[in-house]
């Protein structure tokens, strides 16, 4: 008799809770629907053909110029201080085969190509025989007066 009483005390809890959830129903997220958009979403695209070809063209040029938009380092023209914040991760430990600033020698060649030549692989990047020139120093938020600043900051410490 008791198990039956407590069995009959927990169907009715169980009626009276269904009850209470079907009067006050749990309050959505507002933004359920774009959750649900981001999860079906697809992860890449397929480029092929012509189409194809001018889709991705596209899509490289759209992200290049966000890219651009944003300037890097607020827009400075310090080259020291747009040397020290990424320059030096490579031009002083010598990663990637890069010219240590502290080795004149390793320099004197480069100074001899001209300062023009050396922007030139600044900005559109380098691959010789001991190393490679990221574009950019690997940052594309970076503009050409900016990687024209670290040239002339970097030659001022070489020379």
């Amino acid at each position: 008799m008791l198990i039956g009483f407590l069995a009959l005390v927990a169907v009715l809890l169980i009626a009276l809770a269904m009850h209470i959830y079907s009067t006050h129903p749990p309050s959505e997220n507002p933004d359920k629907a774009k959750l649900a958009e981001q999860r079906i979403a697809p992860v890449g695209g397929v480029y092929a053909g012509d189409t194809g070809r001018a889709a991705m063209q596209a899509a490289q040029e759209a992200a290049a110029k966000a890219a651009a938009s944003q300037v890097a380092y607020g827009g400075t023209t310090d080259g020291k201080t747009i040397y020290g914040n990424l320059c030096h991760t490579c031009h002083d430990a010598g990663v990637a085969g890069a010219p240590k600033v502290s080795d004149k020698s390793a320099w004197a060649a480069r100074v001899a190509a001209g300062e023009d030549i050396l922007l030139k692989h600044a900005i559109e990047g380098f691959t010789g025989k001991t190393g490679v020139m990221p574009p950019k120093g690997g940052n594309p938020a970076l503009n050409d007066a900016q990687m024209k600043a670290v040239v002339e900051y970097i030659l001022s410490q070489v020379k």
